[in-house]
């Protein structure tokens, strides 16, 4: 179950992030506030166990030491359940969790859930994207229907230049 406390979706750029808390894989529960002093990084992808959600999350396990070194946690995030997402993460040996958002509570916050074109239909699902929050909790990096070639990289290369 996912709680934003203010019940907000993320505006703008600059603008701080309200504080929400989410479940989230290693039975544990995601808090913004819990973060604090780091930076965060939210990847929301469509669907666990397809090609490209599988490639994102293997490239951004192959930079998880990179990322943490940077001062920089990362999170997947999509409407899949738990225990669908302990089977990701477990098949592909990721080395952070993963939040669960069945009520789509985070996708709107994020404003993440789009109509996509699939097999010549019309289907409501998730945009592929990135966020970084920075230390102060504050967004300061978006990025919007993600290609997944080179993404983790330049995530990486974002977080990696900002000052810790």
């Amino acid at each position: 179950m996912l709680n934003n406390t203010n019940n907000e979706a993320v505006s703008a750029l600059g603008c701080e992030v309200p504080q929400f808390s989410a479940a989230m894989t290693g039975a544990t529960e995601f808090k913004l506030s819990a973060h604090a002093g780091k930076k965060i990084i939210l990847y929301f992808y469509p669907k666990d166990n397809t090609p490209g959600c599988t490639t994102e999350s293997i490239a951004f396990r192959d930079i998880h030491s990179q990322l943490l070194a940077s001062n920089a946690v990362i999170f997947g995030i999509s409407r899949d359940s738990l225990r669908s997402h302990e089977g990701f993460k477990n098949k592909l040996e990721l080395p952070f969790e993963l939040i669960s958002d069945p009520d789509e509570t985070l996708c709107l916050m994020f404003n993440v859930m789009k109509m996509k074109n699939m097999y010549g239909k019309q289907v409501r699902g998730i945009e592929r994207s990135t966020f970084v929050i920075d230390e102060s909790g504050r967004l300061v990096k978006e990025w919007r229907g993600v290609k997944v070639a080179d993404h983790a990289q330049a995530v990486l290369d974002f977080v990696s230049s900002k000052p810790n």
